[in-house]
């Protein structure tokens, strides 16, 4: 595995059918965001003829995410709330929904700001691309929608979730405010395409990390690259036995793609590195491992283990996006090393926001 910037080629050389690409305008949402960012890096990285136009709330941030693309002619930021209508004559061909509160702090605090995005998001979207001759939406949805249900206590490389499974989420909590919104963005995806057409596809990609996250980001993976950053040891808020598949966001992106431009029409596709299903605890000893520290706990206070994902096992099959040529390479500890040293040479420059 090389750098992070060698890795973003290596997928924009990806043998995917890119002419679909020619001559289109590609919007982007939630492209100051982990996934949504680096989505935009792979695009700009492929030399076609296509405009990407990147779409966020934060204008600064975008700014300095995409500073090497001030001068490119095929790059365009729009600063855009996905809960407003979108107001624009652009005629956007594909959509790449990306965009959406996936921090556990707002599923805590701003839960009711959670469900409208999500499911406006979908909505106003799906009216502007119909008004204006889109081609195809990419919804990136979440495989929380799976909720609880797919491996087993007792067997934790026991069943994993395929795409037409469903298990069992609490509507009555605060902290469904995202599984259940993203769930019925799903059903308004496909509603839509019931009734109007569309052509949409859907991603669910388990839990993902990689490098550009921002200080408000309080996901656990990028609290414990924090820590390392700061020269602390790694500080875990449970004991750290909730089981989950992991995706480098390199690799997610390029599955990504690959739905875009070859999945079935109203067809979901999970995303996961099977190779990298482990507990968080594992996962927190293995990026303490990479930065050279320990890793301790500590109880969360009320407000935290309310945004916390209370499933126990959540690990996905991706046979069904293996069928369109994916696939991944690499362990994760040496994703996780590469990343720390990635990160510590960000904090040296100053640019890891």
């Amino acid at each position: 595995m090389g750098s992070y910037n060698e890795d973003i080629r290596m997928a924009a050389c990806e043998a995917l059918p890119w002419e679909l690409l020619e001559g289109k305008n590609i919007l982007v949402t939630g492209a100051t965001g982990l996934i949504g960012g680096c989505l935009v890096e792979v695009l700009m990285a492929h030399e076609g003829n296509f405009h990407v136009y990147a779409a966020g709330r934060n204008e600064e941030r975008a700014r300095l995410r995409f500073s090497a693309y001030a001068a490119n002619p095929r790059f365009h930021f729009l600063r855009y709330d996905v809960s407003e209508p979108l107001l624009s004559d652009i005629r956007f061909h594909f959509i790449v929904h990306a965009a959406s509160g996936a921090a556990p702090a707002a599923f805590a605090t701003q839960p009711v700001e959670v469900v409208k995005a999500n499911i406006l998001g979908v909505a106003n979207l799906m009216d502007y691309g119909l008004c204006h001759s889109m081609e195809r939406m990419l919804y990136v949805s979440t495989g929380e929608v799976y909720g609880e249900g797919g491996a087993t206590l007792d067997t934790p490389d026991g069943k994993a979730f395929t795409e037409t499974d469903s298990g069992y989420v609490d509507c009555a909590t605060r902290r469904a405010c995202y599984p259940s919104s993203k769930r019925a963005a799903e059903t308004l995806c496909i509603a839509y395409g019931a009734e109007y057409g569309a052509d949409v596809v859907i991603a669910r990609p388990c839990h993902v990390y990689g490098p550009n996250f921002t200080e408000s980001d309080n996901r656990v993976y990028a609290q414990f690259f924090r820590n390392i950053q700061r020269g602390e040891d790694i500080v875990m808020k449970s004991d750290g036995s909730q089981f989950r598949s992991w995706c480098y966001v390199v690799d997610c992106v390029r599955a990504l793609l690959y739905i875009l431009l070859k999945g079935g029409n109203g067809e979901a596709y999970n995303i996961a590195d099977e190779g990298s299903n482990v507990t968080i605890r594992q996962l927190a000893e293995m990026i303490a491992k990479a930065g050279g520290r320990k890793v301790a706990i500590k109880k969360p206070d009320n407000n935290e283990s309310s945004g916390y994902n209370v499933v126990t096992k959540s690990i996905f099959s991706t046979r069904k996006l293996q069928g369109l040529g994916w696939s991944v390479s690499g362990a994760m500890e040496g994703k996780l090393s590469h990343l720390a040293s990635w990160l510590n040479l960000a904090q040296d420059r100053g640019d890891t926001e």
